[in-house]
C-alpha cells in the first residue's frame, strides 16, 4: 500500500511559497481555486494563461486538414486551442527547448486526446525551424510566442525572477549552457553595462554594472537573484525617495530581462528564425509573433517589411495587435505583449 504524504504546512491562512500552492499546481482537481486566483488578475503557479488567444485565432483562420506549427509550445494552452481548430484533421508541431515543462505540457495534451497522429513535439529551438520543415513538410500555419512562460518565472529554481530567491539561472533550458552567474563572472564591467543597454535600455546600466562588478571582487560570488536584486537597490541610493521604490522595481525587470536574453541568445534565435520562417511556409500560409519588448519587435516589424516588399509576403500587419483592457486586468503579464502578422505570397 503506497504510503500516504501529507501536504507541506505553511504559515497563515494562504500559502506564498510556489511549492506550497497544492491546489495551484492541480488545476483539474481544483477549478474553483484556480478560476478564483485568476479572477483576482494573477497566475496560479505552476500555469501559464495563454496571451490574445482569440486575436491569433483570427489572424491563423485554422482549418481542418491543415498542417500548423507552434514554436514555443510552453504551457499549450494556445497548442490546445489550435488544436481544436483541427478537428481531428490535420497536424500541429510543438516546440521547446526546456525538457522540465515540456514534458508536463506533452502529458497535459496526451490526456487529452490528442495523441502523436495530430499532435508531434519535438525538444528543438526554434531557430531550426529548418530541420523540422525537413521532416515535417512546409506549414499552412505558424505562432510564435516570444514569451517566458509563467511556470518559468514563478518557480524559484529557475532564477527567472528578481521577486523570489533562487539560484540566479535564467536560462530556458537548464541542461545546457551557462547560468546567468556564472556569464556574469565571465563578462567586463564594461561589457555587462554595454548588455543592459543594448539589450533592455537601462539607463542606469553603469551605475549598476559599477556595484555589482565592486560587490563581485569583494567576493560576493552573484549566485542568486537576492543577491543580484540587492546590488540593484545599492547602485540606485542616490535616486530621490519618492521615486526609488518604482526605479529599482523597474530596473531590477530591466536587468533580469538583459541578463535572460543574453543567456538564452534570444536576439540571435529571434534573426535566424525570422530569416528561415519563409522557406518553411506553404504559399498563403498565416504567421503571428507575440513578442514583449521594443528589441523583439523592431526584428519583426522590419523582417515583415522587408519581406513584404520583396514579394514573399503578399500581406502584413501595418501596427501592432495588443492586448484588450480586461484581458490586461485579468493576467498583467500581457500588458507589454504586441502582435504582429504575415501571410505569404
Amino acid at each position: 500500500m503506497e504510503e500516504h504524504k501529507r501536504r507541506a504546512h505553511y504559515k497563515g491562512k494562504y500559502p506564498r511559497k510556489f511549492e506550497e500552492k497544492y491546489k495551484e499546481h492541480d488545476p483539474v482537481k481544483y477549478a474553483d481555486t484556480v478560476a478564483h486566483v485568476i479572477s483576482k488578475g494573477s497566475t496560479p503557479a505552476g500555469m501559464h494563461i495563454s496571451i490574445m488567444v482569440k486575436e491569433i485565432l483570427e489572424v491563423l483562420r485554422i482549418s481542418p486538414g491543415e498542417h500548423g506549427l507552434d514554436c514555443t509550445l510552453g504551457y499549450g494552452g494556445h497548442t490546445m486551442k489550435m488544436l481544436e481548430k483541427l478537428k481531428g484533421e490535420g497536424c500541429i508541431y510543438g516546440l521547446d527547448v526546456d525538457p522540465i515543462e515540456s514534458a508536463r505540457t506533452v502529458e497535459r495534451l496526451r490526456s487529452a486526446g490528442y495523441d502523436e497522429n495530430i499532435f508531434r513535439f519535438r525538444l528543438i529551438n526554434f531557430a531550426q525551424i529548418d530541420k523540422v520543415a525537413d521532416e515535417a513538410g512546409k506549414f499552412d500555419f505558424v505562432l510564435a510566442d516570444l514569451g517566458v512562460s509563467s511556470m518559468q518565472i514563478d518557480d524559484p529554481s529557475r532564477g527567472f525572477s528578481y521577486k523570489i530567491d533562487g539560484p540566479l539561472d535564467l536560462r530556458l533550458d537548464p541542461e545546457h549552457g551557462q547560468s546567468a552567474a556564472e556569464r556574469l563572472r565571465s563578462m567586463t564591467k564594461e561589457e555587462f553595462a554595454g548588455m543592459l543597454i543594448e539589450n533592455s535600455d537601462e539607463p542606469y546600466a553603469k551605475e549598476i554594472s559599477d556595484k555589482v562588478f565592486s560587490l563581485m571582487k569583494k567576493g560576493d560570488p552573484m549566485d542568486t537573484t537576492t543577491a543580484l536584486k540587492a546590488a540593484i537597490e545599492s547602485a540606485l541610493w542616490k535616486v530621490p525617495k519618492d521615486e526609488k521604490e518604482q526605479t529599482i522595481k523597474k530596473s531590477c525587470a530591466r536587468v533580469f530581462q538583459a541578463l535572460r536574453i543574453d543567456v538564452n541568445s534570444e536576439f540571435e534565435v529571434l534573426y535566424s528564425f525570422l530569416e528561415k520562417l519563409p522557406d518553411i511556409l506553404n504559399p498563403g500560409a498565416r504567421v503571428a509573433i507575440l513578442t514583449f519588448h521594443s528589441g523583439e519587435d523592431r526584428l519583426v516589424k522590419k523582417s515583415f517589411k522587408e519581406l513584404k516588399k520583396a514579394g514573399i509576403y503578399s500581406d502584413i500587419s501595418e501596427d501592432v495587435t495588443r492586448p484588450s483592457s480586461e484581458e490586461q486586468r485579468l493576467n498583467p503579464r500581457s500588458r507589454s505583449t504586441k502582435m504582429r502578422w504575415a501571410v505569404k505570397s
